[in-house]
């Protein structure tokens, strides 16, 4: 039986590179199938990045968001029809309305009702640590960013979370999967 994994895009192009080869090596792993879940403004960042075509060749399944509940995945990531939720990139957006409970997007609200169940979740949030990051954008310039305390604040309320893991690093993924085969 394959280890189905639903894969939780927002509307981060920070890490969104590494994290798409990342989720193309796992893609390759025997036993795997992924559904990507991208959210309203994930579809924005891919078109930016021109990560559309990969995005086709890394996942079984494409599910855009409509609202908060369509395409519905809820249930199946409920009911174990799948082996994980895993959120990467997760914005400072997505993070804070989870943490604060908030469920108005296809994420958030995969998020929230998952947590409700036995079923695994994993959250690669982009803003992690104090201090200043390089970002590499589409076009390859690189862009400094300084973390905002609150964002920071939020996940590590996102670390203390019950039935949620934080990941640091795209690298951590494999690691993951490899649980599931």
């Amino acid at each position: 039986m394959p280890s189905k994994i639903v894969w939780g895009i927002t509307g981060s192009g920070d890490l969104i590179a590494e994290i798409f080869e990342v989720m193309e090596e796992v893609s390759k792993m025997e036993g795997v199938e992924i559904t990507a879940v991208v959210s309203k403004s994930a579809v924005t960042v891919l078109e930016w990045y021109k990560l559309r075509d990969k995005l086709n060749n890394i996942a079984k399944r494409i599910l855009v968001e409509k609202d908060s509940n369509t395409p519905f995945i809820v249930g199946p990531l409920q009911t174990g029809r799948y082996s994980c939720l895993l959120v990467a990139p997760a914005t400072a957006n997505t993070v804070a309305k989870i943490v604060s409970g908030i469920a108005d997007t296809i994420i958030t609200n995969s998020v929230s009702q998952t947590n409700k169940t036995g079923v695994d979740i994993f959250i690669l949030p982009v803003d992690q640590q104090r201090g200043t990051t390089t970002t590499i954008l589409p076009g390859g310039e690189k862009l400094e960013l300084t973390m905002r305390d609150i964002d920071i604040e939020n996940t590590n309320r996102l670390r203390e979370m019950k039935g949620i893991v934080v990941l640091e690093k795209p690298q951590e993924i494999k690691r993951i999967v490899d649980r599931y085969l």
